[in-house]
């Protein structure tokens, strides 16, 4: 008999390639989050539940599972800047209502938690390392580490076997928000003004390359907790990948910039990940390739 993984958040962008990952592998998958249904098993689902992460809700649609992806929460620090307490109540409630039904009901199931490298703000020292100080100054940042708080707690005290994965900057085909999606829309409108000053530096990974950390961070699930950076080891800088972008779209034009920076935004990310590379993980996706792949799906889209 397969293994059941529970997906939440499986209609949003990771959730939907993680579903596809893990169904590969051979696991049941199942879904459950706010997220449309419709189309739902094309990306690997034997089920999926429309409905808010509470413990009743999770006692009354998923069983027992092997292990469950949680996916679900916050997505920016634009809409937690707006919506601090629906920010809070996605990301930090949600993942409070998981670990109890696991330490509640289903004790034996493990459990990845998708945290994000806004819990370090703005770091000391780079690249990143997962022993950096956690210092937040979003937010968004702050109810990620809160959650993960939450995580550590559960697995000292209750048992529950637990990783962490931070990642960074994630993109890929099917994506329909952030920059590359924004710039795309804009690039095709002939505007090529952006926002910030093209200096910010990030730390990109494509989405198939975090799904397969998922997986690897599954497999290292414990009561110790481990955490994982989700990246690719390398900052670019904003400038640049858009310039790969307008180049992969056939714009002459290069992208220009307001000089104004968005609050609670470090301007510089980048991830050591000797930890997850040590855990038999690599990334595959170079970035040009992966940023022109993405342009390709653009234009389909259009």
């Amino acid at each position: 008999m397969s293994q059941k993984v529970l997906v939440t958040g499986a209609m949003g962008f990771i959730g939907r390639n993680a579903a596809r990952l893990f169904k590969d592998q051979g696991f049941e998958v199942i879904g459950l989050g706010l997220g449309n249904s419709e189309g739902f098993m094309e990306y690997g689902l034997s089920e999926y539940h429309q409905l808010e992460i509470s413990l009743d809700n999770l006692r009354k649609s998923v069983g027992r599972p092997d292990l469950i992806i949680h996916c679900a929460g916050g997505a920016s620090v634009g809409f937690s800047l707006d919506q601090p307490r629906e920010d809070f109540t996605m990301t930090v409630d949600a993942t409070s209502q998981v670990l109890e039904f696991i330490r509640s009901d289903s004790p034996s199931s493990k459990l990845v938690y998708l945290s994000s490298a806004a819990v370090y703000g703005h770091a000391e020292k780079l690249p990143i390392s997962e022993q950096a100080p956690l210092k937040p100054v979003s937010p968004y940042g702050v109810h990620k580490k809160s959650a993960e708080d939450l995580c550590r707690l559960y697995a000292e005290q209750y048992g529950v076997l637990i990783s962490i994965v931070r990642f960074f900057s994630i993109y890929g085909e099917g994506l329909q928000k952030q920059l590359l999606w924004d710039a795309c829309h804009k690039m095709s409108q002939g505007d090529f003004t952006f926002f910030g000053t093209g200096e910010e530096i990030r730390d990109w990974l494509h989405v198939k390359d975090a799904v397969n950390l998922l997986l690897v961070a599954s497999k290292k699930a414990s009561r110790d907790c481990p955490v994982f950076n989700g990246a690719s080891g390398k900052g670019i800088r904003v400038k640049e990948i858009l310039g790969y972008l307008a180049d992969a779209l056939g714009y002459i034009e290069k992208p220009g910039f307001s000089s104004k920076r968005k609050s609670g935004d470090p301007a510089v990310y980048i991830a050591d990940i000797q930890r997850a590379l040590g855990s038999g993980w690599c990334p595959m996706t170079e970035l040009k390739a992966g940023v022109k792949a993405y342009a390709a799906w653009f234009e389909q889209c259009l």
